[in-house]
């Protein structure tokens, strides 16, 4: 299901996007999505950022690389 958001621009915009064909409702929906990604991919570097800080000198990184080879071989 989708939902109708509107947004006022100025006259001259709108008339500069009709002159070119640009498809608003397409171009805003594609930059909408990218914008979206944008931001939960920056949220997930935060979390991660976060998270290595937490966790630096407690994870010994031997011990992980030994555990996903294990893991592999059991695949």
């Amino acid at each position: 299901m989708s939902v109708v958001i509107s947004v006022r621009i100025p006259r001259e915009l709108k008339e500069r996007l009709e002159r070119l064909g640009v498809n608003v409702s397409e171009t805003v929906r594609g930059l909408l999505e990218e914008y979206i990604e944008e931001v939960e991919m920056n949220q997930l570097e935060d979390r991660l950022r976060r998270l290595r800080l937490r966790l630096a000198g407690k994870v010994d990184p031997k011990a992980i690389a030994e555990l996903v080879r294990e893991d592999r071989v059991k695949r």
